[in-house]
């Protein structure tokens, strides 16, 4: 079986304080993924910080505030909502929020729990696809964990934004390096 993770596909990645370059052709592309994928099961990871996250500038961290938990900006893309298959829309069981303490930075999903508590590296299994924003910050330590698991997890290239495009071209050319498999379509 195979499993979509959108990573962090977020308002406040898509259009908020944290915007990332590509991020509407990607969600283009990745409901077309799921829509054209039957099969395919899709979990969502989602930033879900507190105002005191030390991540944020205000509190000595590198980023502006953003992701903040029960606001509009932490709220997944609503086109997922939409979707024509229920189980692939977010829902408590396939959303796994992450960066909930305030003295930990956590871009890798991987330690994410959804409602019932479940872990996602202990949940996927089978063949993953990863992708979602940004590249070169969540989608590769998500990638990179899934893989320190022994998952068989690769990069589906056409669902990512990024912040930095140089900084993404690095991310890519260093994946490579490390064998592991980036879908162009």
């Amino acid at each position: 079986m195979k499993t979509l993770i959108i990573v962090d596909a977020q308002v406040d990645f898509i259009s908020g304080s944290l915007a990332c370059k590509g991020s509407d052709e990607a969600l283009k592309h990745l409901v077309e993924l799921i829509e054209s994928n039957p099969d395919m099961a899709v979990v969502y990871t989602a930033d879900w910080h507190r105002p005191t996250n030390g991540s944020f500038e205000k509190n000595g961290g590198i980023w502006p505030v953003h992701c903040v938990e029960n606001t509009e900006g932490a709220g997944l893309y609503q086109g997922f909502y939409s979707l024509s298959r229920e189980d692939a829309r977010p829902n408590d069981k396939n959303t796994y929020k992450k960066g909930r303490r305030d003295d930990v930075e956590e871009y890798s999903g991987c330690l994410g729990t959804n409602a019932d508590g479940d872990v996602l590296k202990e949940y996927v299994t089978g063949d993953i696809l990863v992708a979602g924003f940004a590249s070169e910050y969540c989608v590769r330590e998500t990638l990179l964990g899934l893989r320190e698991e022994g998952l068989n997890a690769a990069l589906y290239l056409p669902g990512v934004a990024y912040v930095d495009e140089k900084d993404h071209e690095k991310n890519l050319v260093d994946l490579k390096q490390r064998k592991i498999p980036i879908l162009e379509d």
